[in-house]
This record gives C-alpha cells, structure tokens and sequence, in this order.
C-alpha cells in the first residue's frame, strides 16, 4: 500500500514540476494556450506566476525527499518515518492549494481538480498504508 501511495505522490510531484514549467519558465509563450491568457495577461502576471511556480517546485521537491527517503528506509524506521511525513507534508500541501483555488476560482474548479485529485489519492493511500 505504501509503495502504491509513493508512486501517486511521484506523479503528484511531476505535474507540480510541469506546472513549475509552464508558470515559471514559459508562462508568456507555450503557457498562453493552457491558460487561456492574451499577450498582455501573460505579461501583466508574469512575476505572480514565476513566484507561484516555485511554490509549485518546492512542493514537489518535499514529496520527491520523502518518497526518496521513505523508499531507502525499511518499514518502521525512522528514515522511512520522515520519508513518509515528507511525503504526506508534500502532497497535503498540494492538496489543500487545490482546496484554495477550488474554493475562491469558480470558474478554475477543473484546474483544481486536475492538481488536487492525485495528491489526495496519494494522501489516502499512503496513511491507510500506514494503519494496514
């Protein structure tokens, strides 16, 4: 179940790292289509959603540490144990974002849903796995 879990947070992780991407690195040009954004949007936004980004890659970096270390560690220990706080702080995080724009964006819920469903799958695996 914990393997099962650490797979979802790694998926979770690579599309905040895609998100990174689009927000940080190509936000005026390609990101334009995903987003919806004119010329002038992209550009009157662009330090908003290079700082957003980063969020995006920190997040995914923490679950990255923890699926790396849960991995390494052998069940029960404490190197697993932190791995596996890592890896829940991570993808809660990213799942409580989702909540946030989900909430306060109606017109963004299908993002929302698009960045918080596999952190949220990752979030209940890993803590049932934790109890089975």
């Amino acid at each position: 179940m914990i393997a099962t879990g650490l797979v979802l947070a790694g998926l979770a992780a690579a599309l905040h790292v895609y998100i990174f991407w689009l927000e940080s690195v190509v936000w005026t040009t390609r990101a334009r289509a995903v987003f919806g954004t004119t010329e002038q949007e992209a550009e009157s936004t662009r330090e908003m959603a290079f700082n957003q980004g980063f969020y995006n890659l920190f997040l995914a970096i923490v679950a990255a540490i923890g699926i790396v270390l849960t991995a390494a560690g052998t069940a029960g220990s404490a190197l697993a144990a932190a791995g596996t706080a890592l890896a829940l702080a991570g993808t809660g995080s990213m799942v409580a974002a989702a909540l946030v724009l989900f909430a306060s964006s109606p017109d963004k819920r299908g993002a929302a849903l698009k960045q918080g469903v596999v952190p949220l799958l990752a979030v209940v695996v890993l803590v049932v796995g934790l109890f089975v």
